[in-house]
């Protein structure tokens, strides 16, 4: 198996902390974060026990070209990317939601539609939908944003009458939200592709409000190919998905969906070579951009050294 990176351990001058999140690595500084993507691949909101060779490289490649696409409808919090698996930028203060935006009836919205619930997060959904129904316009269907465990769904209301972020401030993110999904939807179409659904984040520096985090990734998006979607909901038939959901259905169809007492399945070689090769595939198809594999034959200093060379 081709080496992958687990999680990383560097003491790098000037660090003033360290966080580990579910995939990343982010390494804390006065004014800025160094984030390294590492190859851990979470579902359910559970960090699975095999690391995914090249999936760090391929969301942060992914995202840092996407970042720059929509730099000029909002700013994002990217000042370098001096490897493949890393990121540096401004060290913001991130609000504690995250906007999801919803463009057609999948995933948990539809598992939701499928219980019989009509409202998610304060949003009427249209009756007479079929599961990948596109809605008649995109809907915002926020969660708050856990540090550990699951994020959970809440209204645009309860997040203003909890003040956990201002009217006026929350106002900006839902017109950034609406204005990204928008691009990120033409994009997709210039691939052949359509974005589905994704999640935003947002943080605030020296008092404005930018772009945080990464935007239109497999993990953190959903898309379908746009040849034979018609055909497909016609005949009510699943849809040719480019997200991480076949990672969830694996899980799914293995026992598995983070519930208490479930075990994660066995992650053989085979399994993590295949998601692997999925997640390439996903780059290339959302790219548009052959995969240019990075030396993992000493990935951590290889890793260590790109940041030493950009902060020194």
């Amino acid at each position: 198996m081709t080496n992958a990176i687990k999680e990383t351990h560097f003491e790098l001058p000037g660090q003033q902390g360290f966080y580990k999140g579910k995939v990343r690595d982010v390494y804390i500084f006065e004014k800025e974060l160094i984030v390294v993507a590492s190859d851990r691949i979470s579902a359910f909101d559970v960090v699975l026990p095999e690391p995914i060779p090249y999936k760090g490289q391929v969301l942060n490649q992914i995202a840092a070209k996407f970042l720059k696409a929509t730099a000029d409808i909002v700013p994002n919090w990217v000042t370098a990317v001096p490897d493949p698996n890393v990121t540096i930028g401004k060290r913001c203060e991130p609000f504690k939601v995250e906007m999801v935006i919803r463009g057609y009836l999948a995933g948990h919205a539809a598992r939701e539609y499928q219980s019989g619930k009509r409202m998610i997060c304060g949003v009427e959904m249209p009756e007479g939908m079929k599961e990948n129904d596109a809605f008649p316009e995109p809907i915002i269907t926020p969660t708050t944003k856990a540090d550990q465990g699951h994020d959970e769904d809440i209204s645009r209301d309860e997040i203003l009458e909890k003040k956990i972020v201002s009217g006026m401030d929350y106002a900006v993110m839902e017109n950034y939200t609406k204005k990204l999904f928008r691009r990120g939807q033409e994009m997709a179409a210039s691939m052949g592709l359509i974005l589905v659904d994704t999640k935003y984040e947002f943080g605030k520096y020296e008092g404005k409000i930018i772009l945080i985090d990464e935007i239109h990734t497999p993990d953190s998006s959903r898309y379908f190919y746009a040849e034979g979607y018609e055909e497909n909901q016609k005949q009510g038939l699943p849809q040719k998905q480019l997200s991480k959901e076949f990672v969830r259905q694996w899980l799914i169809s293995n026992g598995f969906q983070g519930k208490d007492g479930q075990s994660v399945p066995e992650m053989t070689d085979e399994i993590v070579e295949s998601i692997s090769d999925r997640y390439i595939e996903l780059f290339e198809k959302i790219t548009g951009e052959p995969f240019q594999k990075a030396d993992t034959s000493t990935i951590e200093s290889r890793i260590e050294t790109a940041i030493l060379n950009q902060i020194n």
